[in-house]
């Protein structure tokens, strides 16, 4: 049998590609991680608060009211010994649907001293008329004095009137 060189050639290409493979280093596995989990979903933020559904609309001295809580005397000058009516006049949002809430009279004299506080809570529909009264029987010091209006807590009107 006669062997022809190029027999022997690919038969030592074949042991050269083996002998390479077989010295072959292991390169390190490449690990691909899996897909990161989708990033979760922020909380809806709370709506914000609805605006005031009830509101004053006006405050009015006098010295008496009428059974509609108004006003039927109207003044900013009282005698010592009169007795202070404030009508606080107010409206809602919703006619049909009552809105809870706190109406305040803070009385105080020339230095912000106070002189009487009355809070009521309500369950406003539409306008209405809530009267506040302050009296001293045995008479007011002659001076200037205020009554602030509160909503819920917040100073919403103030008037300013005289005891003379």
């Amino acid at each position: 049998m006669m062997r022809t060189p190029i027999h022997a050639a690919l038969a030592a290409a074949l042991l050269g590609t083996l002998a390479l493979a077989g010295c072959k280093k292991d390169e390190p596995a490449v690990v691909t991680p899996p897909p990161a989990a989708p990033a979760p979903t922020p909380a809806p933020m709370p709506a914000p608060a609805p605006a005031a559904a009830v509101s004053v609309t006006s405050v009015d001295l006098g010295t008496a009211v009428d059974a509609n809580n108004r006003v039927t005397a109207p003044a900013t000058t009282f005698a010592r010994g009169d007795t202070i009516h404030a009508s606080v006049a107010t409206t809602s949002s919703d006619p049909a649907m009552p809105q809870r809430g706190q109406l305040t009279a803070r009385w105080s004299f020339e230095d912000g001293q106070l002189v009487d506080e009355l809070s009521r809570d309500f369950d406003f529909t539409g306008t209405g008329n809530t009267a506040f009264q302050v009296s001293k029987p045995d008479g007011w010091p002659v001076g200037r004095y205020k009554v602030e209006i509160l909503l819920n807590g917040a100073v919403v009107q103030t008037r300013e009137y005289e005891v003379r």
